[in-house]
């Protein structure tokens, strides 16, 4: 099989995204597949890899660190050339036009959702209800522009179901992983403090807000505790607020994954308290760091942690603070051996394996000669008359 991944509002700090793309892409390859990886840039270049070709295609910023590639049509023209069999698109809202013409050109079609729009909206908005209209909309064309969907999670799936069972378009669970040689545990030095950690982006829709307002109403009772926060966005302002003169330290981005595992290993309990995260890679790694993990009671995240493993709270300070408290009392090496152990049902080459699956299953064989019947005097007449060429660096 020939796999074009498609990604876009990719930036150096989007951990989640970034971590699934470049797991599933070297599994691609490990399994004897051709992988193709396209993304936005500051400029085009094209690169090799031990995990496949990678294009990147100038597109501008659109706030936060992300850019955008706002002309699909330069993503199909690398198709075209590269001649996939299937395209997994990790993006519902720009990437659409590119779904269309693997339809046309015969090509299969896979989205990996990452967000549920309608929740993730709302975080960000604060409005409930005004936009879930739209959304049931937009995936109403979306089930009907694609052959698969793929959710990581049932609380993912849910915004799918109805739409995806009226076009007739499958929706499958496949969780993502975690890299349980990297994300391991560590030796701790016990201390007389109840350590919090929390790792994710700083931007309201994955909730770092309520992360702080935990550690915050736990020293407000009188308890002994410190919450070190790991990541980068825009509301880091906001947070500090928050955490007023609770001993809150705001650490930054971590760009090793493996001084990250050290950073969630040395914490007692990990907050990954977004009500609406559709899974949760920052969960799997914290669990596979060996530290258990308060979660809120709704949303992909909960889904990982079991009673032995976490707790879960409603998305309020409060019950969040009384789960930390729950977990806190386990006897240490018990909830640090039973963290470990869910995480290792979750790994990489087990999204891979049911990742492949999906792709053989819309994958057509004469799809890559199809995405190659473009004569090149068309092509040419095109690119010199409506468009820029594109011009990839070596």
């Amino acid at each position: 099989m020939r796999i074009a991944q498609l990604a876009n509002f990719v930036g150096p700090a989007s951990g989640g995204m970034r971590t699934a793309l470049r797991a599933l892409g070297a599994g691609y390859v490990d399994a004897g597949c051709r992988r193709l990886l396209v993304v936005p840039g500051p400029e085009d270049a094209r690169t090799s890899t031990a995990a496949g070709d990678v294009v990147q295609l100038r597109a501008p910023r659109v706030g936060g660190g992300y850019r955008l590639i706002v002309e699909p049509w330069r993503v199909t023209e690398v198709l075209e050339e590269w001649g996939p069999t299937s395209v997994e698109l990790s993006d519902k809202l720009t990437l659409l036009p590119v779904a269309r013409w693997a339809r046309r050109s015969g090509v299969g079609s896979v989205l990996l959702s990452h967000e549920r729009l309608d929740d993730m909206l709302a975080l960000r908005t604060g409005l409930d209800a005004t936009s879930k209209v739209s959304v049931a909309l937009l995936n109403r064309l979306l089930v009907r522009s694609v052959d698969t969907v793929v959710v990581t999670s049932e609380y993912a799936r849910g915004e799918f179901q109805h739409v995806a069972d009226a076009a007739g378009c499958p929706v499958l669970r496949v969780p993502l992983g975690v890299d349980l040689g990297t994300f391991r545990p560590h030796a701790r030095e016990p201390v007389d403090v109840l350590r919090l950690v929390h790792a994710g982006r700083l931007s309201r829709e994955k909730s770092p807000h309520l992360a702080v307002a935990t550690a915050v109403e736990l020293h407000r009772r009188g308890l002994p505790v410190r919450l070190d926060v790991y990541g980068v966005g825009p509301h880091r302002s906001e947070l500090v607020d928050i955490a007023g003169d609770a001993p809150v330290r705001f650490r930054g981005y971590v760009d090793s994954p493996a001084r990250l595992s050290r950073a969630l290993a040395h914490a007692d309990v990990a907050l990954s308290v977004c009500p609406g995260e559709t899974f949760g890679l920052s969960v799997l790694e914290a669990l596979a760091s060996g530290t258990p993990v308060v979660t809120a009671d709704r949303g992909g995240a909960r889904e990982l942690v079991d009673e032995t493993s976490g707790a879960w709270g409603s998305p309020d300070p409060r019950a969040l603070a009384d789960a930390v408290l729950a977990v806190a009392a386990r006897p240490v090496p018990s909830r640090r051996a039973a963290a470990r152990a869910r995480a290792e049902r979750y790994p990489w080459s087990a999204t891979v394996g049911s990742m492949l699956e999906v792709h053989a299953s819309v994958a057509m064989p004469e799809s890559r000669s199809r995405a190659r019947r473009v004569t090149s005097s068309s092509t040419a007449t095109t690119a010199a008359t409506t468009r820029e060429p594109m011009t990839i660096a070596r």
